[in-house]
């Protein structure tokens, strides 16, 4: 158990470097704690969110994954997003997060099939409520979709979806900040360590702070972040993605997320829809800008959408936007857990475009090591740093 110390920005137990919903999470979770008596404080440089990665996301949440630990993650994700109006309500405030249950549909033809079948045993030996469809199956169900080219799908029949994120980071802040959480606008420029523990960062404009731990959920900017301490190999990367809206004038009537065999997806969103596609690895630079290049949807994204649904072929493009994937370049899992040499430093990072849907689940398991030392609920070993160094690889292979 840890022991009180005075709650100021001068001295904490834990200090959390990112306000994001990674942040946010582990410090509400730490918080509620009944064996955690001491004091948490979040710095986030960007109060206002409009460039953060968490309100700018998509909001997806799934549970179909190619690694049991982020089913596991997703699982524990999706019941706390039920639970939100009740776990995170203050007083007489409850929040939404319109969670929509739509389901995720992941498209296979014959260059993807033998691993869209490898993955639908995986998640059913691991309690997924997932189905597969042949083309057949697919085109009745989905009767808006050419299936000529298909030989499968694979759909989620219950605990997948999008929520707001920006409503869900609200929550886990206001809820936070009500269990004792203190949290500032500012951004870490150092950090002072000796041995192996980090004894202080140092703020642009608050001066310097005295702390017991320190949590690395500084999203895209994690590298940076972990080079303060001289960790200068931490492999996350800035990486752009755009989403870009549309309107059909043909209802699609029980559309999931659709996932097509090329990466390209497409999502309902109110009145219209979503859509985007990540970019060949030989052509995803680290990216910090938010620049929307409209080629992509002209010249990649539409020929595609136009070609599995034919009432797209007339559709009426929107806005748009881009955010950043707090990228893992080596194995695009998650980076969890004490650093082999400073004991009291934390990853959390490295997700990929999956930190909205694995924010509870990282929360809970952040809290559990800094309180007992160890992981209570979820085995999360495997995505501990020092696999990149022991060629302990963890390979997702379900990138949206």
């Amino acid at each position: 158990m840890l022991s009180k110390t005075v709650n100021s920005p001068s001295q904490v137990d834990v200090a959390i470097i990112g306000g994001g919903v990674i942040g946010c999470a582990i410090a509400y979770f730490l918080s509620a704690r009944t064996d955690f008596h001491g004091s948490v404080l979040v710095i986030e440089k960007d109060p206002s969110y409009q460039r953060a990665s968490t309100a700018l996301s998509a909001g997806g949440i799934r549970q179909q994954f190619s690694t049991p630990e982020n089913i596991y993650i997703s699982q524990f994700g999706a019941a706390f997003f039920k639970s939100v109006p009740t776990v995170l309500a203050c007083d007489e405030d409850v929040p939404d997060i319109s969670f929509k249950e739509a389901g995720y549909l992941f498209l296979a033809n014959d260059r993807n099939i033998s691993a869209l079948e490898c993955n639908f045993a995986l998640q059913r030996a691991h309690g997924v409520e997932v189905e597969m469809l042949d083309a057949s199956a697919l085109a009745r169900c989905f009767s808006f979709l050419c299936t000529s080219d298909l030989r499968a799908g694979t759909v989620g029949l219950r605990d997948e979806g999008w929520i707001d994120p920006y409503s869900l980071l609200m929550a886990l802040k206001k809820k936070a900040r009500s269990q004792g959480v203190l949290f500032i606008d500012d951004e870490v420029i150092a950090m002072y360590r000796h041995d192996k523990h980090i004894q202080s960062v140092q703020l642009r404009h608050g001066g310097q702070i005295a702390c017991g731990h320190v949590v690395n959920a500084a999203g895209p900017a994690a590298a940076q972040v972990a080079a303060m301490a001289g960790i200068v190999d931490l492999p996350v990367r800035p990486r752009k993605r755009m989403v870009f809206t549309f309107r059909c004038r043909t209802e699609l009537p029980g559309c999931p997320l659709v996932i097509d065999p090329s990466g390209v997806y497409f999502r309902p969103e109110g009145d219209k829809f979503i859509c985007g596609v990540s970019p060949p690895g030989d052509r995803d630079p680290d990216c910090t800008d938010f620049y929307v290049d409209v080629r992509i949807f002209d010249e990649v994204i539409w020929p595609v959408l136009a070609q599995r649904v034919p009432a797209f072929e007339a559709l009426e493009r929107g806005f748009s936007w881009a955010g950043h994937y707090a990228y893992n370049a080596i194995d695009q899992n998650a980076i969890l857990g004490p650093h082999p040499q400073l004991r009291n430093y934390y990853f959390a990072n490295g997700f990929s475009g999956h930190g909205l849907q694995q924010a509870p689940a990282v929360g809970r398991a952040i809290s559990e090591l800094i309180t007992t030392g160890g992981y209570q609920t979820i085995d999360l070993r495997r995505f501990c740093f020092e696999r990149f160094a022991e060629g302990k690889l963890v390979r997702e292979i379900n990138v949206v």
